[in-house]
């Protein structure tokens, strides 16, 4: 059974930071891509880093230069370092495995950011 569990969130002034956290197990984590997702209310979900197997990265337009995904294979963790918060950074930020050709697919928990102006 697949399992992803973010950690991390909360709330944080504009022009702070905050670092989330993903534990996955139940699938060979090293082979698989990641990704972070988010849904503000009312918006749809939307793509905001992805982290492939080898380590090569993509971003949203909107976060790029103040958002970073890394990985730790050995602990099977995925993180999303995000500085320069801004208010329109506020939502529930979901960890997932990507699948190449069929986008994400298994889906953590949701852990809740909100930045206050």
């Amino acid at each position: 059974q697949v399992q992803l569990v973010e950690s991390g969130g909360g709330l944080v002034q504009a022009g702070g930071s905050l670092r989330l956290s993903c534990g996955v197990s139940g699938i060979i984590f090293s082979i698989n891509d990641m990704g972070w997702y988010r849904q503000a209310a009312g918006k749809q979900r939307e793509l905001v880093a992805s982290i492939t197997s080898g380590g090569s990265t993509n971003y949203a337009d909107s976060v790029k230069g103040r958002f970073t995904i890394s990985r730790d294979n050995a602990k099977a963790t995925v993180y999303l370092q995000m500085s320069s918060l801004k208010p329109e950074d506020t939502a529930v930020y979901y960890c997932t495995t990507i699948h190449r050709r069929l986008g994400p697919t298994n889906w953590g928990q949701g852990t809740q950011v909100t930045v206050s102006s």
